[in-house]
C-alpha cells in the first residue's frame, strides 16, 4: 500500500500542472514540537550542493489558536545564529498550508512515520521564480535509515539537487 501511495504521489509531483495528493491520515498536531532539518534538496536555480552542510537547522512547529502552523526556525551559519518565525494558513484542502505573502505557496508532508521523521515539500516563489524544496525533518540529530532512504528516493525521483 505504501509503495502504491508513494508511486501515485511521485507521479503527481512529477507533473508540474498536477495538484499534489495529500497524505490524508496526517494530523497537523503530529508535527508539533522540535525538529532538526538534516537534509535539503531543491529545484531552485543556483542551489549549491557543495555549500557548508555542517549548519544544522532547528525547527519548532506549533499550532496557533486559529489552527495555523507556526514555524520557529534557527540556523547556525557563517554569519552566526539566525532565527525566523513564519505562520502558515490552511489552504482550502485539508492539510496543505501556505503564506503567499512570504512566498510559500504550499507546505505539506509527503511521508512520515509519525515518530522519528517527516519529509516536507514546500513550493516557493521567490523573485518570480517558482520551485520546490524537500526537507528531511528528524526528531534526533541523526536520521534513521528509513528516513534517509525515503528522502534520497524522493530527491532522486524528483530530480532535485540534494544537500545532506
Amino acid at each position: 500500500m505504501r509503495v502504491v501511495l508513494l508511486g501515485t504521489l511521485l507521479l503527481l509531483v512529477s507533473v508540474p500542472s498536477a495538484q499534489l495528493v495529500w497524505l490524508g491520515r496526517l494530523d497537523p498536531k503530529q508535527l508539533l514540537g522540535p525538529w532538526y532539518v538534516l537534509a535539503v534538496s531543491s529545484q531552485e536555480k543556483g542551489f549549491m550542493v557543495e555549500k557548508s552542510t555542517k549548519n544544522v537547522e532547528g525547527v519548532m512547529v506549533a499550532l496557533t489558536a486559529q489552527h495555523n502552523l507556526k514555524l520557529l526556525s534557527s540556523r547556525h551559519g557563517l554569519e552566526g545564529c539566525t532565527q525566523s518565525t513564519m505562520e502558515l494558513s490552511k489552504q482550502n484542502s485539508r492539510w496543505v498550508f501556505e503564506n503567499p505573502s512570504l512566498g510559500v505557496l504550499q507546505y505539506r508532508v509527503l511521508g512520515t512515520n509519525f515518530r522519528d521523521y517527516a519529509i516536507v515539500l514546500t513550493q516557493l516563489e521567490l523573485e518570480e521564480e517558482d520551485f520546490n524544496t524537500l526537507e528531511l525533518y528528524s526528531r534526533t540529530e541523526i536520521a534513521s535509515q528509513e528516513a534517509l532512504q525515503l528522502f534520497t528516493k524522493w530527491s532522486r525521483d524528483l530530480g532535485f539537487l540534494s544537500q545532506q
